[in-house]
């Protein structure tokens, strides 16, 4: 698989929230996207942002007789890591994970001493924290971007997505739409966009990316759930009103993971014994905390006996090189991101469990550095 890194200077879905953030008013420390005009933009009344969790681009043009394809603008990367976590917090801030530091599924968070499932924002080992004692504003404490920005905002989502806290604190100031199935999404769309005044909406798409988890993306039962998308945004492009722009992207794109191409931790008790902490972010890109004095095994046993499946970088040189981001980092990134990231190769991911987890046998996987992972479309439907 060839390696694609994210495009900060004017690729990537963070300078698309620049480009929206810039024509409702929030001028961000990011440029704009090249591809998408924010004084384009502002002219619109109604700027709809649609995000469909794990639609990638190269899934896209697999589909050239679709209608998303047809009115597809370009593709643009995500972010590092690309990946839901990492992504949709981009998409709900404006700023990259070099700004609000998170950088996975599982964040070793040393103001909690756990590692983390962030989105649920819950203990990895399974039960709740105490609301009334943490909040997410103590973790993630970059604003949300519909407090940054001067349009009237909603945000449409699963009612389980918009109730949990992760979500409550960061859609602060935007008034919230729950969605059910997709019939249901697009109803709510259409009317959210018949609503009085100039609007920004965000709309959340969470299946298609379950779809490709379970069955791999060239999985027909995947086909099936992407033509119903399709259609659906059919018939709601021919009521479009000529003052309403809809931006269709994702989060990340995917690759199907045959079983045997996974590398267990359990399998390597040299390896695990360099190791202070459970693997942490991705199953493709791992933050791992090594001993101090278990550094020079850590790099000797990769480079001996896992050379073949990934490729370890020290953390701080991955922040150096601006991987996560341009400007100056969130100084917890160094924390989150452990002291060595391990970038996994062709169709390999890497996996551990915890006392008590169970294994979930994901055909589908995201969060390296691959293009099929990294690039996502930038769809473009206006009258």
């Amino acid at each position: 698989m060839e390696m694609c890194l994210p495009d900060y200077k004017g690729g990537s879905i963070v300078n698309l929230m620049s480009s929206i953030g810039e024509a409702c008013g929030w001028k961000s420390s990011y440029p704009s996207l090249k591809s998408l005009s924010p004084r384009k933009l502002k002219n619109f009344k109604n700027i709809v942002l649609v995000v469909i969790d794990g639609l990638g681009y190269d899934y896209l043009i697999s589909k050239k007789d679709s209608f998303l394809y047809k009115n597809l603008k370009t593709s643009i990367t995500s972010v590092a890591f690309p990946t839901t976590a990492c992504a949709i917090t981009t998409f709900l801030t404006g700023v990259a994970p070099q700004q609000h530091a998170i950088t996975g599924w599982h964040i070793n968070l040393k103001e909690l001493g756990a590692v983390t499932t962030i989105l649920p924002f819950v203990p990895r080992a399974k039960g709740k924290f105490d609301e009334k004692k943490i909040k997410i504003k103590d973790i993630l404490k970059e604003k949300g971007v519909f407090s940054k920005i001067n349009r009237r905002s909603y945000v449409l989502c699963n009612n389980e997505i918009n109730k949990g806290s992760f979500n409550v604190d960061i859609t602060k100031n935007a008034e919230i739409v729950n969605t059910g199935n997709l019939n249901n999404f697009f109803q709510k769309l259409k009317i959210t966009i018949k609503k009085p005044g100039k609007k920004y909406i965000y709309a959340y798409w969470g299946d298609f990316d379950m779809f490709c988890h379970e069955y791999g993306k060239d999985d027909k039962k995947v086909a099936a759930h992407f033509n119903k998308i399709d259609k659906n945004f059919q018939r709601l492009f021919k009521k479009l009103e000529k003052d309403t722009v809809i931006i269709i992207t994702a989060d990340h794109g995917s690759v199907t993971l045959p079983l045997n191409k996974r590398i267990w931790l359990e399998n390597h008790p040299k390896l695990k014994e360099c190791l202070s902490a459970p693997l942490c972010a991705e199953p493709r890109a791992r933050c791992c905390y090594v001993h101090p004095s278990k550094a020079k095994q850590f790099e000797d046993y990769i480079k001996t006996y896992l050379s073949e499946y990934c490729i370890a970088y020290k953390s701080e040189d991955l922040i150096k090189k601006g991987l996560f981001g341009l400007g100056k980092p969130n100084p917890e990134l160094f924390d989150r991101l452990g002291d060595y990231v391990l970038i996994m190769k062709g169709n390999y991911i890497i996996k551990d469990l915890i006392i008590g987890e169970k294994d979930n046998r994901h055909l589908g996987n995201h969060g390296g550095i691959s293009k099929e992972e990294m690039l996502v479309p930038l769809i473009i439907l206006k009258n």
